[in-house]
C-alpha cells in the first residue's frame, strides 16, 4: 500500500518513533575535510531556535536570531568566509557539506529535498511531496510545476533520472558508493514523478536527497571531469570562480521560488580559520563558518546570529594503512591508540578537557552509548612499538596539520605523546586547509592525519558508511572490516530504537579494536553572521540556503 503522506509529516512520526537520529602534554592537529521549502526563512526565533550561552549547552539548531525588519531589502551582496576552496562545482565530485564547498553547491543547484533542523523532518524543497511504501522500499518523488534550469532547460522527472544516473555512475561521487548499493531503480513515469524502487529496506533514504544526489544538474552541463559546467536550477549561477580565492554566485530572475532578494554572494577561501574570523570580526564579511571550540565559545560570547550543527567524531586522526606505511601494521595503530589522551588534548587546545571523547558519540548525543573506548595506556604502546620495531618498523611516523595556530599547538603536543609511546615523528604543517584535504583525500599521502568526519545527529549513517564502510567513498587509506561493514548494513534497515542503540555499541567495539583511527571528540559547526543579515536557511550537512537572505 502506498502512504500518500507529505514526507515531512511522515519523517517527524519516524523520527519520534526511532528516538532519531539525535553529542601531559599532547593534542592533535585536525582539518575536518570532509573528511549535507524555500520561503519558511529563518528569523523567526521559533522551534530550533537554541538559547545557549556556552559550548557545553549547545544543540543542533538556529541561535541568537534577531527579529528581522517588516520588509526585505532588495539588492547588495553578502561575502561568506567559507572553510575552504572546493576542488569541483560538480555535485558528482565533490562533498555536499559546508566544509567542502557544499553551501556553494546547494546554491547552485537546490535540492529535492531540504532537512529542517528546526521540526527534525526532511521537508520537500524541489520536489512537491516524496511518499514511500510500508517496506521504505519503494519512493515516488512529485516534482513542483514550472522548474527550470539556469539555461532555460526544463526541470523535469527525465532530467532527475539522467542527473542521478550521471552521479551513479562516477564512481568517485562521495554518495554514489551507498547510492549504487541501494538504489535499484530510478524510473521517471511521468514528467514530474520519479519512482525509486530500493534494494531493501532504508527508512532514511529522504536524507540522500537533502545533498548530492538531490543536487540535480542541467543536461547541459557536460560529462564529469573536463568541459564541465556547473549549471542547476538552484537561486544563483556561477559568476567568477577564482580557485583557492573566492567565487562569485549572481542572483537568477527565473528561480522557481522568485528572484532572491540579493544581486550577488560572495565565498571568499582565507588562509586561516584565525584570518576568517577576524575578518568576520572586523566587518569585513558578513558570514564566516567556524568549529573550533574557543572560536565558537567567542561566537556565543558576542551573540552571533548563526546555525549550529553538532558533529560526532568531528576531530579525529586518521591512519593510512596502505602498504609501505606504518599504519598498515596493526600493533603501530594500536599503539597510536593507546599513546594518546582526547582530554589532554582538548585541556591543551581550548582550556577544557570536556571536548575530549574517545568515545564515538559523547554523552550529548542520542546515539551515546555505554560501551567506553580504550584510554591512554602508555605502557601498552610502547610496548607494541618495540614489538613492531623488532620486525623491523623504524619508528618514524609523519602527521599532517593544518595551518592554525591552534593546529600547531595540537600537532606539537600530539608529537610528544607519539615520541613518548617511542615513535619518531616528523610533524608538517600543511599551508592551507585545502592543501591537507588534497593530501589526504586526493593524494592519500599521509601516515597519520587531522581530519573530521561530523557524524551528525540527524543522520549519521551516510557519513558513517562513506567514511567506515568497505565501499564507502571516503576511506582515504583507513583500515576496513567486513565486521563493521555487516553492522553498518544492519543499522541502515532497522527501525527499532533498541536495536538500532545495540547496533552502535557493536560498532563502538569493533572500532576500538581495529584502530583504524583515534577519536579525540566533538564539535559544534557554526555557520555565522552579522546582526543585519537575516532570512539564511539551513539544511542538513551545515550547508545553508541564501534564496531568502537580505541584508538590512
Amino acid at each position: 500500500m502506498d502512504h500518500r503522506i507529505p514526507i515531512a509529516r511522515h519523517s517527524r512520526s519516524r523520527r519520534s518513533r526511532l528516538v532519531r537520529l539525535a553529542a601531559t602534554a599532547a593534542a592533535t592537529a585536525l582539518v575536518v575535510a570532509a573528511c549535507a521549502d524555500s520561503g519558511t526563512g529563518s528569523d523567526s526565533g521559533e522551534a530550533g531556535n537554541v538559547a545557549a550561552s556556552k559550548f557545553g549547552e549547545l544543540q543542533d539548531g538556529m541561535i541568537n536570531i534577531p527579529d528581522a525588519p517588516d520588509t526585505p531589502v532588495e539588492g547588495g551582496k553578502i561575502t561568506f568566509a567559507s572553510y575552504s576552496s572546493p576542488s569541483s562545482l560538480d555535485p558528482a565530485q565533490t562533498v555536499a557539506a559546508v566544509t567542502t564547498g557544499g553551501t556553494e553547491l546547494i546554491n547552485i543547484y537546490d535540492a529535492l529535498m531540504r532537512y529542517d533542523m528546526a521540526t527534525d523532518t526532511v521537508v520537500p524543497q524541489m520536489a512537491e511531496s516524496l511518499t514511500h511504501d510500508d517496506e521504505y522500499q519503494q519512493w515516488t518523488l512529485t516534482l513542483r510545476e514550472g522548474i527550470t534550469f539556469s539555461d532555460g532547460a526544463a526541470f523535469d522527472a527525465d532530467a532527475v533520472v539522467a542527473s542521478q544516473q550521471r552521479y551513479a555512475d562516477h564512481t568517485g561521487a562521495p554518495e554514489s558508493a551507498i547510492w549504487n548499493a541501494n538504489v535499484d531503480s530510478v524510473e521517471a513515469t511521468d514528467d514530474r514523478t520519479v519512482v525509486y524502487t530500493l534494494t531493501q529496506t532504508w527508512p532514511d533514504f529522504d536524507f540522500l536527497l537533502t545533498s548530492g544526489p538531490g543536487m540535480i544538474v542541467a543536461p547541459s552541463a557536460g560529462p564529469v571531469g573536463d568541459g564541465f559546467e556547473p549549471l542547476g536550477a538552484g537561486p544563483f549561477t556561477l559568476a567568477e570562480w577564482q580557485p583557492d580565492n573566492k567565487i562569485r554566485l549572481e542572483a537568477r530572475d527565473d528561480y522557481w521560488a522568485g528572484r532572491p532578494h540579493l544581486d550577488e554572494v560572495e565565498f571568499a577561501y582565507m588562509p586561516t580559520m584565525a584570518v576568517a574570523k577576524e575578518s568576520m570580526f572586523n566587518g569585513d564579511v558578513e558570514m564566516v563558518f567556524l568549529r573550533e571550540p574557543e572560536d565558537v565559545n567567542e561566537l556565543l560570547d558576542r551573540e552571533m546570529p548563526g546555525y549550529v550543527n553538532m558533529t560526532a567524531a568531528a576531530n579525529v586522526g586518521v591512519i593510512n594503512t596502505a602498504p609501505g606505511r606504518p599504519g598498515a601494521d596493526p600493533r603501530v595503530r594500536k599503539a597510536i591508540q593507546l599513546a594518546i589522551d582526547p582530554g589532554q588534548l582538548s585541556h591543551r587546545a581550548y582550556g577544557d578537557e570536556s571536548f575530549g571523547h574517545s568515545e564515538i558519540f559523547p554523552e550529548y548525543s542520542r546515539w551515546h552509548t555505554d560501551v567506553t573506548a580504550p584510554e591512554q595506556d602508555m605502557e601498552a604502546a610502547r610496548a607494541l612499538v618495540a614489538e613492531a620495531k623488532a620486525d623491523g618498523f623504524d619508528g618514524k611516523i609523519v602527521t599532517n596539520n593544518a595551518p592554525d595556530q591552534t593546529k600547531r599547538e595540537q600537532a606539537l603536543v600530539l608529537e610528544a605523546q607519539l615520541e613518548s609511546a617511542g615513535f619518531d615523528v616528523q610533524t608538517d604543517i600543511m599551508p592551507t586547509i585545502s592543501e591537507q584535504v588534497r593530501a589526504v583525500a586526493a593524494e592519500q599521502d599521509y601516515d597519520l592525519s587531522g581530519w573530521g568526519f561530523g557524524f551528525r545527529e540527524a543522520d549519521p549513517f551516510p557519513k558513517m558508511y562513506a567514511v567506515l564502510h568497505s565501499d564507502g567513498q571516503q576511506v582515504y587509506g583507513m583500515y576496513t572490516s567486513p565486521e563493521v561493514d555487516e553492522l553498518l548494513e544492519r543499522f541502515q534497515v532497522a527501525t527499532d530504537p533498541a536495536e538500532q542503540k545495540e547496533i552502535m555499541g557493536a560498532i563502538q567495539e569493533e572500532l576500538n579494536d581495529d584502530a583504524r583511527f583515534v577519536n579525540y571528540g566533538y564539535f559544534a559547526e557554526y555557520v555565522a553572521w552579522q546582526q543585519n543579515v537575516h532570512g539564511i536557511e539551513g539544511t542538513s550537512n551545515s550547508m545553508v540556503l541564501f534564496a531568502d537572505a537580505w541584508t538590512s
